[in-house]
């Protein structure tokens, strides 16, 4: 018998990318689609649908041409994909918007507004923080501030289920998605009553709920020649991107965090039964019906450090690119030449506002200590650990709710470079591990396509699917170092947090101070 290979679909926030998994979980090849995070006003970020499609046909087909494999020797297709992205459809299932991602901000007062009223019990019930980036908050903001385009909405879809929809007639949504909609109650998995209310819709506005191993056969013919696949491939619903990535490096047994860096970061573990913080600090979000992942996603991982290079060093990086030279190098280098502390300089990385620990969508950015002592390097050196600093913050809140975990694993982009592994290592204080794949997201998807064809019988099978492991461990001096800064780089936030909303209304009316 032929080898049999699976697909992992990964939908993100600027590309979409397909890994092609043998069934021992081993990387064959990958393709990427990348598109544009539309920003027409400072608290919009939205994804044309178009984009959004043509990447995932795309990807799919470069990915068949690029490995030679023979469509039928394609076991399954299976998702994941960014959440909390909102779409609103028409009666003629046509989009009145386009997809409105969790980097939007536009709906905070509405958000604040329902935090005020009951958007605590709320957030026990589906355990998604009340928060701009959720759609929940969003539908509000569509129901109050364009209330034609929600008088007119039939359905509000994410970005999975627009594609399946497109492919296959249906509006269905696995529980993973749906559970980080703010709308789906995680203790009962139906969509929640008191959420709906908030929003101001009926369950009928929302897809139809199914499990992560649910299946949709019967591909178009023209969308199977595209894509280069037989039209009875079956096409996995899967989950969420962040539930996923837990999966795909073996973070799904109780005691086993899991740290992701890319453009933005989480903080998660994975438990038996659904925790919701008396605070508010965390999420609870469905991986199936035996999983929950808690844990803290912020906004502020790679995207900021690519800021600060380019402002802090822009003839060097302009220069190192013009050479054919890394500049991605150059700047951990720089980075690594200044000692750990920065010598004294903190950075508070919320330049994007701020989810986990903060949930605050007007969180503002900050340096804190600058003297003149202080060069690029130092700047770029404290904006790394500021980083690093803010995802221990999410870390120290798990701990509280879920205990000390016995095993941290550690991936996404931030893994190619070997000061910033140090570093996070040094700031937590403990060892992690780092899986060699990095296609996390991708790999959890497949193993969902794998259990769904009877393949594996439980997720927790996938410990045979990671390889080789690397583990990283503290460097004393340096550990010491950063567990006095921390308590110092905590209270700032803390002290900060005050005047953020003041500097944020400052921000959105300068033009009128101007005046």
């Amino acid at each position: 018998m032929k080898q049999q290979y699976s697909v992992g679909i990964d939908m993100g926030t600027t590309s979409t990318k397909a890994v092609l998994f043998r069934q021992n979980g081993e990387v064959v090849d990958a393709a990427y689609v990348a598109y544009p995070l539309l920003k027409e006003t400072p608290s919009m970020a939205e994804q044309n649908l178009e984009d959004l499609f043509e990447a995932v046909v795309v990807s799919i087909r470069m990915l068949m041409d690029k490995t030679a494999v023979e469509p039928k020797e394609i076991l399954c297709v299976s998702f994941a994909s960014a959440m909390h992205s909102l779409i609103a459809m028409d009666y003629a299932d046509q989009p009145l918007t386009r997809s409105i991602t969790w980097a939007d901000n536009r709906s905070a007062k509405w958000a604040n507004q329902l935090k005020a009223a009951n958007g605590m019990e709320i957030y026990h019930r589906t355990g998604t923080p009340i928060h701009p980036m959720s759609p929940l908050a969003k539908i509000i903001w569509l129901r109050e501030e364009q209330p034609t385009t929600f008088s007119q909405t039939k359905k509000f879809i994410g970005i999975k289920e627009y594609i399946f929809y497109q492919l296959f007639g249906h509006y269905i949504v696995d529980y993973s998605i749906a559970s980080s909609t703010g709308l789906f109650n995680i203790h009962h998995f139906k969509w929640d009553e008191a959420a709906l209310a908030a929003a101001g819709i009926i369950e009928d506005q929302l897809s139809v709920l199914a499990s992560p191993t649910d299946k949709l056969v019967g591909l178009p013919q023209k969308y199977a020649d595209q894509m280069g696949l037989l039209p009875e491939t079956p096409f996995v619903l899967g989950g969420n991107d962040g539930c996923l990535s837990n999966l795909g490096v073996g973070a799904v047994e109780p005691g086993v965090a899991a740290i992701t860096i890319g453009t933005s970061g989480a903080v998660r573990m994975v438990t038996d039964q659904p925790y919701t913080d008396p605070k508010g600090r965390t999420f609870c979000y469905v991986l199936d019906e035996q999983h929950w992942v808690i844990g803290g996603a912020v906004n502020n991982g790679g995207v900021v450090l690519n800021w600060a290079s380019h402002n802090y060093f822009p003839m060097e990086q302009q220069l190192i690119s013009q050479t054919g030279g890394n500049a991605y190098d150059y700047i951990m280098e720089q980075i690594a030449a200044v000692p750990a502390g920065a010598n004294g300089l903190f950075f508070h990385p919320y330049l994007n506002g701020e989810r986990a620990p903060l949930w605050d969508a007007e969180a503002r950015g900050s340096f804190f200590g600058i003297n003149m002592l202080h060069q690029p390097q130092h700047f770029l050196r404290a904006v790394l650990e500021g980083i690093c600093f803010n995802l221990y913050d999410v870390f120290c809140t798990l701990t509280e709710l879920a205990g000390e975990p016995k095993k941290i694993i550690a991936t996404g982009g931030f893994s190619q470079s070997l000061v910033w592994r140090q570093m996070l290592t040094d700031i937590f204080g403990r060892p992690f591990t780092l899986p060699e794949s990095f296609e996390s997201s991708c790999l959890g998807a497949a193993v969902m396509g794998l259990k769904s064809m009877g393949i594996l019988q439980e997720v927790s099978e996938v410990a045979n699917l990671i390889g080789t492991e690397h583990q990283y461990i503290p460097q004393a001096a340096e550990a010491r170092m950063y567990a006095k800064l921390f308590p110092i780089y905590r209270q700032l936030s803390q002290t900060f947090s005050g005047v953020y909303h003041q500097v944020a209304e400052l921000q959105e009316n300068l033009d009128e101070l101007k005046g």
